[in-house]
């Protein structure tokens, strides 16, 4: 009997992309609790042209590929995994989404790629869609996300840490996506 590919989920932006921006995670966490007193499990959602605009710009931060996707690829092509994205980037960030997908190649390498376009909550939507897809393993940056999906999926989740969030206890904790690729890889072989 032939083993099924893994199935493995992937975040955007910090995982699949670079992306620097994502250092102020805490910082935004601690004005929340601090100043603004708001629910800390609820992310904000841009409502006005001016909040829109500076979400759109604190998502160009995603600067480049991360090292690490010629690895996934190659999975990819050995059907060792099938490969999805799952972005909570909301519906107006569509076309920067897109534009991405064409630079990775998203539609020769990936079984499937989804973005929050009826703008859910992110931890919501990708809770959904990771169960939807029936995914093994889920790969995310952000640690609230991470700490949400880790008790409401049957999923294991992958979390690529930032410098500011690194010592936070987890055990499926990683510094980069090539790291995590590393351990995909070693996982693969112990169970051939």
């Amino acid at each position: 009997m032939k083993k099924q590919p893994l199935r493995v989920g992937f975040d955007l932006d910090g995982v699949l992309l670079y992306n620097p921006a994502r250092i102020v995670r805490p910082l935004i966490i601690f004005f929340k609790r601090l100043f603004l007193k708001k629910e800390i499990n609820r992310f904000h959602y841009p409502k006005t042209r001016i909040q829109k605009f500076f979400w759109f710009f604190l998502h160009k931060s995603s600067i480049f590929i991360a090292p690490g996707l010629n690895d996934i690829k190659k999975l990819v092509k050995e059907k060792k995994i099938s490969a999805y994205i799952i972005t909570a980037r909301y519906e107006f960030l569509k076309d920067d989404f897109y534009h991405w997908l064409d630079k990775i190649e998203a539609k020769k390498y990936f079984t499937g790629y989804y973005f929050n376009n009826n703008n859910e909550q992110p931890h919501i939507f990708k809770a959904r869609k990771i169960k939807e897809l029936r995914l093994d393993l889920f790969i995310e940056d952000n640690w609230d996300i991470v700490n949400y999906l880790s008790k409401k999926t049957d999923t294991k989740i992958y979390w690529i840490y930032n410098l500011l969030d690194r010592n936070i206890k987890y055990k499926f904790k990683y510094s980069s996506l090539q790291q995590v690729v590393s351990t995909i890889k070693k996982n693969l072989l112990q169970v051939l």
